[in-house]
C-alpha cells in the first residue's frame, strides 16, 4: 500500500475540522462567561454530564464551592447553571473526540506501514502539541478557581495560540502531502509572508489578551478609541510600571491589538503588491487572494465587534475570521516555501 496516501490526507485534514470546530466552542464558551462551570477534570467518567436533577445538583452544589458562584453568579439557579455547564461540557468532550480521532488512526497507519519516517516524526510532534493544548486548558482553568473569580488572559492566550498553531501545524503536514514536489522558490518573498505570519501570530495572542481581561467592552469607538481621541489615556495609566499597560491594562491591550490590525493589514498588501513582480503559480495566486479577502472581513468583523460590545456571535465570528485569515497565511506561506 503506497504510504502518505489520501486516507492519511484525508485523516490530517478532518483534525484541521475538528480543531476549528472546538475553537468556534471554545469562543462560545468564552464569551458565555461558560469556562469555570466545571471545576473538577475527569478523563473517562467526565464524558458523561449530569444525567438526572441529583447529579445535576451534586454538579451545581460543587460549582457554589469556588469563587465564580460566590463573587459573581450567587443570584444562578440550576437552570442557569445548567446552559453555562453545556458549553464547557461540550468544549471537553471535543477535546477528548479529537484525541481519539487522531491516536487510533496514527496507530493504524504506523501499524500497516502507511506513513512514511518524516510524517512519522510530524505526527508525534501534533499528538505533543495536542497533548500540551489539553493540558493548558486545565491549567487555565485552575487560575479561576482560586481567588479570582475568571482564568488567567496568559493561560487563556497560551491555550488559544496553541490550538491555533496545533491546527497550522497540522495543516502544513497535510499541504505536505497534497503537494509532495519541491521547486525553486522566492526565498526573499517567502521570509515577507513569514513575517506575515509572525505579525499575525502575535496578534491573535493579543486578541486572546482582550478576550481574557474583557478589554472589548471598553471603547467602543472606531477609529478613535473615545470622542475625538486616538489613544486614550488609560492606555499608560492604569499599571505601573509602564510596559504592564499593554500587557495587562484592559485599555493597552486593546489598544495594541488595534494598532496591530493595522499592521496585519498593510504586511498583507504588502504582499500582494510585491507578489505582482512574480510569476505565480494558480495555487500562490489562491493564496494570496484568500489573504486580501480574509484580512478585509477580518478588520471588519473587529470593527464591529467594537462598535456593538462583543455580541456572542460577533465574537465567535472575529475568532472564526482569525482563524481562516491563519489558514490562509499558513497556505500562502507552504506555496512559496516547497
Amino acid at each position: 500500500m503506497k504510504k502518505d496516501n489520501k486516507r492519511v490526507i484525508y485523516w490530517l485534514l478532518t483534525g484541521c475540522v475538528l480543531i476549528f470546530i472546538m475553537v468556534v466552542v471554545g469562543g462560545i464558551t468564552r464569551l458565555t462567561h461558560s469556562g469555570l462551570s466545571i471545576s473538577n477534570y475527569k478523563l473517562i467518567s467526565g464524558t458523561i454530564p449530569p444525567m438526572n436533577e441529583v447529579e445535576w445538583q451534586e454538579a451545581f452544589d460543587l460549582y457554589k464551592q469556588y469563587p465564580e458562584y460566590q463573587k459573581l453568579n450567587n443570584h444562578f439557579d440550576l437552570e442557569d447553571f445548567k446552559d453555562i455547564y453545556f458549553w464547557e461540557w461540550l468544549h471537553r468532550v471535543l477535546g477528548r473526540f479529537i484525541g481519539i480521532v487522531f491516536i487510533i488512526p496514527f496507530i493504524y497507519f504506523l501499524v500497516t506501514k502507511q506513513l512514511t519516517k518524516p510524517t512519522i516524526k510530524k505526527s508525534i510532534i501534533l499528538l505533543l502539541m495536542g497533548s500540551f493544548q489539553g493540558f493548558l486548558g486545565w491549567y487555565m482553568v485552575k487560575s479561576g478557581l482560586v481567588d479570582r473569580p475568571d482564568v488567567s488572559h496568559y493561560r487563556l492566550a497560551a491555550h488559544l495560540t496553541t490550538a491555533f498553531l496545533t491546527f497550522a501545524y497540522t495543516f502544513w503536514v497535510a499541504l505536505d502531502l497534497i503537494f509532495p514536489k519541491k521547486k525553486d522558490i522566492n526565498k526573499n518573498f517567502r521570509n515577507l509572508v513569514r513575517f506575515g505570519l509572525v505579525i499575525l501570530i502575535i496578534q491573535i495572542i493579543y486578541g486572546a489578551f482582550v478576550a481574557g481581561l474583557d478589554a472589548g467592552w471598553i471603547h467602543n469607538h472606531w477609529p478613535m478609541m473615545s470622542e475625538g481621541k486616538f489613544m486614550h489615556e488609560t492606555v499608560y495609566i492604569e499599571q505601573n510600571p509602564l510596559y504592564k499597560n499593554f500587557i495587562e491594562g484592559k485599555s493597552g491591550v486593546q489598544f495594541v491589538h488595534r494598532i496591530l490590525a493595522y499592521a496585519v493589514v498593510f504586511i498583507i498588501i504588502v504582499i500582494w503588491r510585491k507578489s505582482k513582480q512574480l510569476i505565480l503559480t494558480k495555487y500562490q495566486v489562491n493564496g494570496i487572494t484568500w489573504l486580501l479577502i480574509m484580512v478585509c472581513i477580518q478588520f471588519i468583523l473587529g470593527v464591529f465587534t467594537i462598535l456593538l460590545q462583543v455580541p456572542v456571535w460577533l465574537g465567535v465570528a472575529h475568532q472564526v475570521g482569525a482563524f481562516i485569515l491563519l489558514l490562509a497565511m499558513v497556505f500562502t506561506l507552504h506555496r512559496f516555501s516547497k
